[in-house]
């Protein structure tokens, strides 16, 4: 009975290592790695009473928030519902420090740590006043901070599954955009609808998320209509090995290392996870070089699905093509 050569089952386990470790470095490394980076937090009271707190805050924690002015309180609330400032302090005669465990239950924490130290430095009581809780359905913004593994998932499975079953260029362009419209509307549905763990619009959340399994499903579609079955690869590899990882769905981007934290929220998880998020906690939030990095991404899937005339079977098995040319009309000779 034949074996197989050792030479080669060393190779396939060195091979399965690398991949283990690859998976590992993927998953873990940012983990590993973050740490309060420059995080916005805005600072409103007097001149001279700034400048005493902001160096308080350095020798706590060094390098861990960035110090954004505010002529007031109405300033300070302002850079927090719009996203500028995870959190503030509010000097004068009533200190007070404004949190926002919907944009981040960590910096919350850190921030409300602060209150024995600043309350000791400034000889007064200091008070922590809740600007945007969480919502009831996810307490704990676990939830939200986990949603983007399932979303990458979920488009890697669509596109797959559509370049591996479906024959014609116009037919997968068609079936991954009606599967990214039905799994926005469903996903949706069960977080916001049953779970309760997103606000806002359903309609705008249904988008959102349909729109970002357009950008992975759709690139995984079109790249295997042009270079065919390798092209496969590109979902696991880009999304699943790079993009997720560095989406800061449950932590503030500043937290990893440059440029990393920056460039996830360029890629399709990771400008998921913050529109979501803004949607459901700070609807004036500026969001539109969001919408733009999921819409451009969503639109190259997509340009490169219609070009797959140049390679119309794709990756097509051939169960799909068998299929396809039976539905094919047959010519009765005259």
């Amino acid at each position: 009975m034949p074996h197989t050569p050792w030479r080669h089952l060393v190779g396939v386990g060195a091979g399965l290592v690398g991949v283990l470790t690859v998976l590992v470095l993927a998953f873990l490394w940012p983990a590993v790695t973050s740490e309060p980076r420059d995080l916005p937090v805005a600072v409103a009271g007097p001149p001279a009473a700034v400048a005493p707190v902001a160096q308080g805050l350095d020798e706590r924690a060094p390098g861990a928030f960035e110090v954004v002015p505010a002529a007031d309180r109405a300033a300070a609330v302002y850079l927090v519902e719009t996203r500028d400032a995870y959190g503030a302090l509010v000097l004068g005669e009533q200190p007070e420090i404004l949190v926002a465990s919907g944009g981040s239950p960590l910096v919350a924490q850190q921030l409300t740590a602060l209150a024995p130290s600043m309350q000791a430095q400034l000889g007064v009581p200091v008070t922590v006043t809740e600007l945007v809780p969480l919502l009831p359905g996810d307490p704990r913004g676990a939830i939200l901070g986990a949603v983007t593994f399932p979303l990458v998932i979920g488009g890697m499975i669509g596109g797959i599954a559509i370049s591996v079953t479906v024959v014609g260029v116009w037919r997968r362009v068609t079936a991954v955009t009606a599967y990214s419209v039905l799994g926005g509307l469903a996903v949706a549905g069960v977080l916001q609808g049953w779970f309760g763990a997103l606000a806002g619009s359903y309609w705008v959340n249904a988008g959102i998320i349909g729109l970002a399994i357009l950008a992975i499903g759709g690139v995984i579609v079109g790249v295997v209509s042009v270079v065919g079955r390798p092209g496969i690869a590109i979902g696991p590899v880009l999304f699943l090995l790079v993009a997720n990882p560095i989406a800061s769905a449950a932590q503030p981007w500043q937290m990893l290392p440059a440029p990393w934290g920056a460039i996830g929220q360029w890629l399709p998880p990771g400008a998921a996870a913050a529109l979501l998020r803004d949607e459901s906690y700070f609807p004036q939030a500026g969001t539109t070089q969001l919408w733009v990095a999921l819409g451009s991404w969503a639109l190259v899937g997509l340009l490169l699905a219609a070009t797959g005339h140049l390679r119309d079977t794709g990756a097509a098995s051939r169960a799909a093509l068998a299929e396809a040319s039976e539905q094919e009309p047959q010519l009765v000779p005259a």
